[in-house]
């Protein structure tokens, strides 16, 4: 399990949290330094000592290497040949199969909550290109697609094989997302780094902790500005509305599609930030919890033995399990 602990931030009259000095999600300790590069639609940050910054360079390639095997914008990229052989055995590539694999465990483990085969449900919402490119506003959604495909789908190892059932589509992109994080930490670990912050568009892992530390300190944004995270080991993951919602119909449509409806999952949640063992876990529990609300999300988190930080809307905060409140050690 991850080890966090939430510092205030400054409050606004309305108390809601306003920026902090340090807006970007990671501080660079002396001596360390920072490499930046876009990757699977993100941008990618990677903090650690300034005298290992020539193995940043090997997160550029990984992350590169993921997002064209696994992006659904790219018609040439593995994943979109996958989707397009619905309905028949597609040869898949270790890593296709690894994510995929992942992804479905996932699935099972949340009752289908966290739903890999929503891609046709985000098509239908209008998300059928990538975020930048999305019309940010049209007419309301012909018709809704609810997600469950994923229960049909066939996957074997050994023979390297992915059968998806006729008209399903994956889309992998957070869970592949946590993934990547994941893999890059351990890239640095192979290469002999002894401690490194690895981000991507709110997931962040942690390897060691720099020189007479305790913790990483990290910049979690809240519904009007960042709270300060404290992080000593595994990683942490944030859900929620913030950069990808559009319109369609004169009301809001966001990316975290409930699979039971096929329509952007409604409650009163700005966003949820998971924190766990690796960014894979933490990026499934918090999307699920998002995805669940308020009320049922804080029960899944605590039976899945996961700590997270849940923001609303109207910006108040709700903690839950191990994740500690001002300062105190989680």
């Amino acid at each position: 399990m991850a080890t966090v602990a939430a510092t205030p931030g400054e409050l606004a009259p309305d108390g809601l949290a306003m920026p902090g000095p340090e807006a970007a999600p990671l501080a660079t300790p002396p001596g360390y330094a920072r490499h930046a590069f876009a990757g699977m639609g993100t941008t990618v940050s990677v903090v650690l000592p300034a005298r290992d910054l020539d193995a940043a360079t090997a997160v550029d390639g990984l992350f590169a290497t993921w997002e064209a095997a696994l992006s659904r914008f790219r018609p040439e990229s593995e994943l979109s040949r996958l989707n397009a052989s619905a309905g028949r055995p597609f040869a898949a590539s270790p890593l296709l199969l690894d994510v995929v694999d992942a992804a479905l465990r996932a699935a099972r483990a949340t009752d289908g909550v966290f739903d890999p085969a929503l891609e046709p449900a985000l098509r239908a919402l209008g998300y059928d290109r990538t975020f930048a490119a999305v019309e940010r506003d049209g007419p309301a959604p012909a018709t809704l697609v609810r997600g469950g495909s994923w229960r049909a789908i066939a996957l074997d190892r050994e023979a390297g094989i992915i059968l998806l059932p006729a008209g399903a589509a994956l889309d992998l992109g957070g869970i592949a997302k946590g993934m990547a994080v994941d893999a890059a930490v351990a890239e640095l670990a192979r290469r002999g780094v002894a401690s490194a912050v690895v981000e991507a568009g709110g997931d962040v892992a942690v390897r060691g902790l720099p020189p007479g530390e305790v913790a990483w300190p990290i910049a979690v944004e809240v519904r009007r500005g960042v709270r300060d995270v404290a992080i000593a080991s595994g990683a942490l993951a944030t859900s929620g509305i913030a950069r990808r919602s559009w319109r369609r119909g004169g009301r809001e449509i966001h990316h975290l599609v409930d699979p039971r409806t096929g329509d952007s999952a409604r409650s009163a949640l700005w966003s949820v930030t998971a924190a766990a063992r690796s960014c894979a876990e933490a990026e499934v529990a918090a999307k699920a919890a998002f995805v669940l609300g308020e009320r049922d999300g804080k029960r899944f988190l605590l039976r899945i033995g996961v700590s997270a930080l849940l923001v609303r809307r109207d910006g108040r905060e709700a903690l839950v399990g191990g994740w500690a409140a001002a300062g105190d050690p989680a």
